[in-house]
């Protein structure tokens, strides 16, 4: 038989063993990742003074710009039961980052509301105009400086605006900042290529083309990337941030400034049976309308 004593420390024992086991999942809490959402008020909270020193009372602020907005996931019926990224407590150390995203919401910033659709594809002139003008963004070539690749072509993607959705001018402008590797390029070499694909709206998507078939029409504006002068920056500012309105907000420490792409060539595929060279006064002539 057993003695009392004997009892209690095999008891000890077995306690002590189950605590070694499951000691690692103690201290452990799980995080949900947030997106940040601009209210509906852009246009008046973008009026204010922006800098770096202010971003992160921006982002404590709740009555500010910045709203907290959770993924769906958040929101899905069996969401609880999803394992989420695990964080140390004693010293805050992840070890598990969860994926984090920056956005603001598309219908208060939505330049391609209203878009008609595309002109006929026979009608070349209109849909090179019509592409640089309902394009919010664009691929843009440049010819590289950095030293592991220097004199290759290097691409980059670029918001861009030829004028507010009711002006056209077919000229592609840019906000960009000194610290791009694609500035530092074009200081070195200013000529560049600027893509637009018809894959960026519902057309393509709606008529099950793929981004590579002809009939998803591609755009490539070729010339020299030049500063916009002072008697132009009036008009590249109300281009850009008409379109853009969350780049009133962008850190000034960044230095940004406008850029205009001078044109030399236009170079489009719109349909099978070869690409078009349209000539620039027929460019300028269309209307994208």
């Amino acid at each position: 038989m057993k003695t009392v004593q004997q009892k209690q420390m095999e008891l000890n024992f077995f306690l002590t063993i189950l605590v070694a086991i499951f000691r690692p999942s103690e201290g452990y809490a799980i995080i949900n990742s947030v997106s940040w959402a601009v209210t509906n008020d852009v246009d008046g909270e973008l009026e204010s003074t922006s800098n770096e020193e202010s971003a992160p009372a921006l982002l404590a602020d709740t009555s500010s710009i910045w709203k907290q907005a959770f993924p769906a996931s958040v929101h899905s019926d069996n969401a609880e039961k999803r394992p989420g990224p695990m964080v140390e407590t004693e010293d805050l150390k992840q070890a598990s980052s969860p994926s984090r995203m920056f956005s603001y919401r598309m219908e208060t910033v939505k330049p391609t509301a209203g878009v008609p659709p595309p002109p006929p594809h026979e009608e070349t002139a209109r849909t090179a105009r019509y592409m640089a003008h309902y394009s919010d963004w664009g691929f843009l070539a440049t010819i590289s400086t950095q030293d592991k690749i220097k004199g290759v072509p290097f691409g980059n993607i670029f918001s861009v605006s030829d004028g507010p959705l009711d002006n056209s001018t077919g000229i592609p402008y840019f906000y960009v900042t000194p610290m791009d590797n694609t500035v530092t390029d074009l200081r070195s070499n200013p000529s560049a290529s600027l893509t637009f694909s018809e894959a960026e709206g519902d057309f393509c998507r709606k008529n099950v083309y793929d981004p590579e078939d002809p009939r998803c029409a591609r755009l490539t504006l070729t010339g020299q990337m030049v500063e916009v002068g002072p008697e132009e920056v009036d008009f590249a500012k109300e281009a850009m941030f008409s379109r853009h309105p969350v780049m009133k907000k962008w850190p000034v420490g960044h230095k940004w400034f406008f850029m205009k792409l001078s044109l030399e060539q236009v170079w489009l595929q719109d349909w099978v049976g070869g690409v078009s060279l349209v000539p620039l006064d027929e460019y300028f002539r269309a209307t994208p309308f």
